[in-house]
């Protein structure tokens, strides 16, 4: 499997502004495989998973940033089913909602932001009572992933209620709302073109940005991002034509020359018209042959039954 040059310098960015632990989040590539990250994401405040801590692994395909990355989670969370792949917007099961501009942090708030969501039988969603997700939150600050080492009493930096803190909240929010309506925007316009058979949360109406940080771009207003692609689609629609070359540049013995090889070259349409008159032609002669054919025969037959009364009054 070959990698890009521009994959493996946009993982190797991304690993040095994700290097130092946040409170909310964290993720670093393992040591052997630049292409696999581990994650662990805080559970959201005021909601079942207030207090748990998710761990989960990012899988990245070589064609990254243009094509999406794989999530799973690792930790029981009631939420998301532990070892498979997630179905979100933002991951490999919706390649044509993934934006390149997006990153692995857009991809962290995003699982952030969709936990409090109800899974509506998604791939690799789970709908847990109250209850079980607290129960989990609680136990999954023991767990300790096996492949990475990494603790989740140590993997996170304490909570706090400063700025920092309420602002990962916030983004986290506000990425689920806006993909959110996303979705809602690209429902509707596939149930009046017709029958789909993608809905919901996980299926935005994809959008062409240009290239911005992940957070940055992934917090657009929809709205105009749909008009720009709008815009952008007319426009390619309605290309306009090259324009033609200045006459002046051709010689007078050139431009003669060009004019009969437009006089000698006749359209596909002039040929079709040319070629109409004969098939016409050909078709009457053929009615006509028909009927002196028919008549020489009607005349015959009559001149046989002339003959035959002729020699019965002979008789």
């Amino acid at each position: 499997m070959s990698f890009s040059f521009s994959a493996v310098k946009r993982l190797m960015k991304e690993a040095a502004e994700l290097k130092d632990p946040t409170d909310h989040y964290h993720a670093q590539p393992l040591e052997d495989n630049l292409f696999e990250w581990h994650f662990t994401v805080r559970g959201p405040p005021d909601s079942d998973f207030d207090g748990g801590i998710y761990h989960g692994r990012i899988v990245l395909p070589p064609e990254y940033p243009m094509k999406p990355p794989s999530i799973i989670l690792l930790t029981a969370n009631g939420r998301f089913e532990v070892g498979k792949k997630i179905c979100l917007s933002i991951s490999g099961h919706h390649p044509e909602t993934w934006q390149p501009s997006w990153s692995i942090r857009t991809a962290l708030l995003a699982i952030i932001g969709f936990m409090p969501t109800k899974g509506e039988g998604a791939i690799g969603s789970l709908d847990y009572t109250p209850e079980e997700r607290r129960a989990l939150a609680k136990k999954s600050q023991d767990f300790c992933c096996e492949m990475c080492g990494t603790s989740m009493k140590t993997a996170l930096l304490p909570l706090t209620s400063g700025s920092v803190s309420s602002q990962a909240d916030k983004e986290a929010k506000e990425l689920a709302r806006q993909i959110s309506f996303k979705a809602e925007v690209n429902s509707s316009r596939k149930s009046s073109a017709g029958p789909s058979n993608v809905s919901g949360l996980n299926h935005p109406a994809a959008s062409h940005e240009p290239q911005q940080d992940g957070a940055a771009a992934a917090f657009q207003d929809p709205a105009a991002a749909t008009a720009e692609s709008q815009n952008s689609g007319a426009a390619a629609g309605h290309e306009q034509p090259p324009p033609a070359a200045p006459s002046t540049s051709l010689s007078p013995r050139q431009r003669r020359a060009q004019q009969q090889s437009r006089r000698r070259a006749p359209s596909s349409a002039d040929f079709n018209r040319g070629q109409q008159p004969r098939v016409n032609t050909n078709h009457t002669g053929s009615t006509v042959l028909i009927v002196l054919l028919t008549f020489a025969l009607a005349a015959l037959i009559f001149r046989r039954i002339c003959l035959a009364n002729e020699y019965i009054f002979e008789l």
